[in-house]
């Protein structure tokens, strides 16, 4: 341990990582009297508090101080061929500004008057027989804070006469051809800008209200609930569907009938593939199984991941590496407050990977420095630390990148540069993920990674074939980021605690 404390210690000098670890960090805990509560306290879905987050960026960033935005939302829609409907997913960023979660609505909001308008579809009373009820006026007012809710067939006439005789001068659009039907008087006398706003949504999405906070703790409760409840139940597997078919209808019991992703259950080598989705295969002989998967709440997203000892206990192996994984995780994750550069977030867990792969001799045959100058840390690390988590699981980054790498790579190579431009220092309700992994890949590492120099002088390969059947282990929560410290969101059980559960000691 001290030899590798020493190691670790060279590396972070000698690349200059700048981030202090303590032993001990005394996060800002925020107390909740219950979910319910905290989200009757916060109301409505604060549309106007996005939109008038979205108008300061464009006046911040373009000096736009007039203007009509306009967004669609998802259109009806039927497979090809077929009278069957697709399932229904709403339009992220038309759904930021509305709160709306049905198809065939728009969204306007005037800039200079700060007016937010909902259109929506009128349904013919006939139709709600076969198709059922679809929110009308009155409800969406009382879910959304939005200015109006009006009938869709009106909007091209309220355009018009906003762009013509108004207080707006252009229209701003995510898209060129999400253009909402214009006449042909007003077509050739309207500025389109099509380039503006999505960079300024960004930049809004990114920093998360208290009520989108509210929305991804209470799908982080569900998805843990379910991690929890496929723990108690895996010694009954038998199959990676089990797994899955426990996860999502535990979710769905609770109120969350979407996942955020599809579920990842993979067992054996099958854990190191990193969006490993068949989930078909028999877990018999197989030392450890991860679980990848999270909950929608209210199209808010989560993303959990937990690696589970099939039998029980560990091999020898997997317990190493998953003993490595956790530190990579816990080191991370007690460093995050605002201000920190997240990508030395993601230096610091590939050093730790480094040190603890040549502490267990797969890594060697060089120093830790020419070894980290070589990137090799990829072949077992080979994805970024985490990302952005809100209405995507993959949610916008922003202006600035997570993860920018030398020459704007986001993700894979472990080396260090100097400059920071681009790079993104955590702020005040940002929510990302913390995910470390370490994977053996028989496919990638040879017939990639041992065909190159110089990564194969450093790889044992002859230890390699101890640790091919562990697979991978990856370990993952959301953390909040807070005034002064962190928030962790995700409570599905980990280490010790899930291990008693697997073996019936909880």
């Amino acid at each position: 341990m001290a030899k590798s404390a020493k190691w670790l210690a060279e590396v972070e000098e000698e690349f200059d990582f700048g981030l202090d670890l303590v032993d001990e960090f005394d996060a800002l805990l925020v107390n909740v009297t219950s979910e319910e509560e905290k989200l009757a306290a916060l109301g409505k879905f604060p549309a106007k508090l996005h939109a008038r987050k979205v108008a300061a960026e464009l006046s911040s960033q373009h000096e736009v101080s007039s203007g009509l935005i306009y967004l669609s939302g998802e259109p009806s829609l039927t497979y090809e061929d077929s009278d069957q409907a697709p399932p229904f997913r709403q339009r992220r960023y038309f759904y930021y500004l509305s709160g709306a979660n049905f198809a065939d609505c728009a969204v306007t909001y005037d800039i200079k008057t700060d007016h937010l308008v909902l259109w929506i579809p009128y349904i013919e009373p006939r139709k709600v027989l076969w198709y059922g009820f679809t929110p009308g006026p009155e409800e969406c007012r009382a879910k959304s804070d939005v200015d109006d809710v009006r009938y869709i067939d009106g909007m091209k006439e309220y355009i018009a006469q906003r762009l013509l005789y108004g207080s707006a001068d252009t229209l701003y659009l995510l898209h060129a051809n999400h253009a909402p039907p214009l006449s042909a008087d007003t077509r050739p006398k309207v500025r389109i800008d099509a380039s503006s706003l999505r960079p300024c949504m960004d930049a809004a999405r990114v920093v998360k209200s208290d009520y989108e906070v509210a929305m991804i703790r209470k799908a982080n409760a569900v998805s843990s609930a379910a991690h929890r409840r496929a723990a108690e139940l895996l010694s009954t597997f038998k199959n990676e569907r089990e797994i899955e078919a426990v996860f999502r209808s535990t979710c769905a019991l609770r109120g969350a009938k979407n996942q955020a992703y599809p579920v990842i259950a993979g067992s054996g080598e099958n854990a190191a593939t990193l969006h490993y989705e068949d989930n078909d295969e028999d877990l018999k002989g197989r030392q450890l199984v991860v679980i990848d998967a999270g909950c929608e709440w209210d199209c808010y997203a989560s993303d959990v991941t937990r690696t589970l000892p099939i039998s029980g206990r560990f091999s020898d192996e997997a317990a190493e590496i998953y003993t490595l994984v956790d530190k990579m995780q816990r080191e991370c994750i007690s460093a995050v407050r605002p201000g920190v550069l997240y990508y030395k977030l993601h230096l610091h867990a590939a050093a730790v990977a480094l040190v603890g792969l040549m502490r267990l001799g797969i890594l060697g045959n060089g120093t830790v420095g020419q070894i980290w100058s070589a990137g090799t840390i990829a072949a077992f690390f080979p994805h970024g630390l985490g990302h952005h988590i809100g209405l995507e699981v993959h949610d916008v980054t922003g202006r600035d990148r997570l993860l920018l790498l030398e020459g704007g790579e986001s993700d894979g190579d472990a080396k260090d540069t100097s400059a920071t431009d681009g790079r993104q220092r955590l702020e005040k309700n940002m929510i990302v993920t913390i995910e470390p992994g370490i994977y053996f890949c028989r496919e990638y590492i040879e017939g990639y990674v041992l065909k190159t120099e110089p990564h194969c002088r450093y790889i044992n390969k002859d230890m390699l074939e101890k640790y091919y059947p562990v697979g991978g282990v990856r370990i993952e929560d959301d953390i909040l980021v807070t005034e002064d410290g962190y928030e962790n969101l995700t409570d599905a059980p980990k280490g010790e605690e899930l291990f008693r559960i697997i073996n019936g000691k909880a």
